[in-house]
């Protein structure tokens, strides 16, 4: 049994609460610069709790990593530059609600979103992380794949109200994915002779450019100084009693669905936010998809799966010492450097350690809070600066984040590329997600589909014969069946209408 005093007695150190809210400052700073992602926020911690004591060096992984995440939102909501890949999924709707002087609003229920899905996936960690584990190591290259299908057929739903440009941006992200090495021969495929292309398209370089640079270019020619001293970043608190509880089945979807997620190995908290903002735009309120109300709903749900995904990780990674994700192979690797060997014998041999680490992650999640909202006002101060003061700065940002994580200036040219292609994209009304998505996605979708073939000797019953996997199949196949039937239906029921009243006339 675990002593809860023993674990209070640990979490009340004053060093590790300091080493708590420094991280945590740290970890808002880094996750607000965009291209600065909280791996990055992790790896360069690593230097420095080297020298810390065991809990204090997780603590300070744990609370950066999760500060991080939510701050990836800020950035995407101010500017539409989201932070993180994950907080691309929901950064249009969070973009839109500021241009329309709404900022508190989809910060605020972002942050306490964000707060409540690492609160939840926290619970879960504690109470049925053995359980959940051997679940996710339970799915073979079959699950992996079918949950790649699953997360590109969010394509339909994130696609805007027309499905073919949809699926025309959906195939351009998959295409894209396809640069690089051969994930099972190792040939490179489109490098065109450049070793800069043998690693493939860095995803960070092409969210600025499709993101951030195609609203420099589009917003060049337009004074925005009177529509930014309107976007106030107004009462966050407000949408506690107001927003939250409207949309609290919202959260508790998304925080379900980060956790299930996060406790897959290599299925990260990019998935877990399209797969929720996707389910949020299906199961949407009637008459409210294409409101604020709407918005607010999506941004709700991506954001509690995207913190809820973080905790769902480490799941596999305290009970059997798998990381669910590169975040927490760092933080494996620390464990086993100061003593502490993850898996089932630390249950049994030092319950007390691992019990507080979780406890952890109820401090880190409940401290973003006041922070994060001391984070949103602080960088809300850039909507009452004139455009032409803020734009420079914004590109400069754009410029150091795609340089920072490739270290070429390969990565610089590819943010300008990839910053007109998004201009042409949406000046032809042709949604951006759809294209991440495809980005995201493709590299799982294909080394899962070559890795079952080949243990299949090419036979395609292996994608059903097992019954997890088949039943994500079976399911996978009845939406795309059940959106092609609706889609066909409203055709047909438009085209009545038409006739109707033609002949009426």
């Amino acid at each position: 049994m675990v002593d809860p005093l023993a674990i209070f007695a640990q979490l009340a150190d004053p060093y590790l609460l300091a080493v708590i809210l420094v991280c945590s400052c740290y970890g808002l700073i880094i996750g607000a610069i965009p291209g600065l992602t909280a791996l990055m926020a992790t790896a360069l911690l690593v230097p420095f709790i080297i020298f810390m004591k065991p809990l204090p060096a997780v603590a300070a992984i744990i609370s950066a990593s999760a500060m991080a995440i939510f701050a990836g939102d800020i950035p995407g909501a101010l500017l539409r530059m989201p932070g993180t890949p994950a907080s691309a999924a929901y950064a249009d709707d969070a973009y839109g609600l500021t241009r329309k002087g709404k900022a508190s609003l989809g910060l605020g229920a972002g942050l306490f979103a964000s707060a409540a899905g690492g609160l939840i996936s926290a619970t879960v960690l504690s109470l049925c992380a053995p359980w959940l584990a051997r679940i996710a190591l339970s799915f073979s290259s079959v699950e992996y794949f079918w949950l790649g299908v699953l997360g590109l057929s969010c394509a339909t739903f994130v696609a805007g109200p027309s499905l073919l440009k949809g699926m025309a941006s959906l195939l351009l992200g998959l295409l894209l994915a396809t640069v690089g090495l051969d994930p099972v021969s190792g040939m490179p495929r489109f490098t065109f002779g450049s070793t800069n292309l043998m690693g493939g398209l860095g995803l960070i370089p092409v969210l600025i450019g499709l993101f951030a640079i195609s609203e420099l270019l589009r917003n060049a020619n337009v004074d925005l100084v009177g529509e930014q001293k309107a976007n106030r970043s107004g009462s966050i608190f407000a949408t506690i009693g107001e927003v939250v509880p409207r949309h609290k089945t919202a959260i508790f979807r998304g925080s379900f669905i980060g956790t299930i997620v996060g406790a897959l190995p290599g299925a990260g908290s990019d998935i877990a936010a399209w797969i929720s903002y996707a389910m949020g735009r299906r199961f949407s309120k009637v008459g409210s998809a294409d409101t604020d109300e709407g918005a607010v709903e999506r941004i709700v749900s991506a954001s509690a799966a995207n913190n809820a995904s973080l905790g769902g990780a480490y799941i596999p990674a305290t009970v059997f010492g798998i990381p669910g994700d590169a975040i927490t192979a760092i933080v494996i690797s620390v464990m086993f450097i100061k003593g502490i060997n993850p898996g089932p014998t630390l249950f049994l041999n030092r319950p007390e350690v691992i019990y507080t680490i979780f406890a952890i992650f109820f401090v880190a999640n409940l401290l973003m809070i006041p922070l994060g909202i001391g984070c949103i006002h602080a960088f809300g101060l850039i909507l009452r600066m004139p455009a032409k003061f803020v734009s420079p700065v914004i590109l400069l940002f754009c410029v150091l984040g795609a340089f920072s994580v490739e270290n070429t200036l390969f990565a610089v040219g590819l943010i300008i590329v990839f910053g007109l292609l998004g201009y042409v994209m949406e000046a032809n009304s042709i949604p951006l997600a759809p294209a991440i998505l495809g980005l995201i996605l493709g590299p799982l979708l294909e080394q899962t589909f070559m890795t079952t073939m080949l243990k299949s000797q090419g036979d395609l019953i292996a994608f059903f014969n097992r019954p997890i996997g088949g039943t994500i199949g079976v399911l996978t196949l009845g939406i795309w069946t059940l959106t092609v039937a609706l889609k066909a239906f409203n055709s047909a029921n438009r085209e009545g209408e038409l006739q109707t009243d033609t002949n009426q006339v």
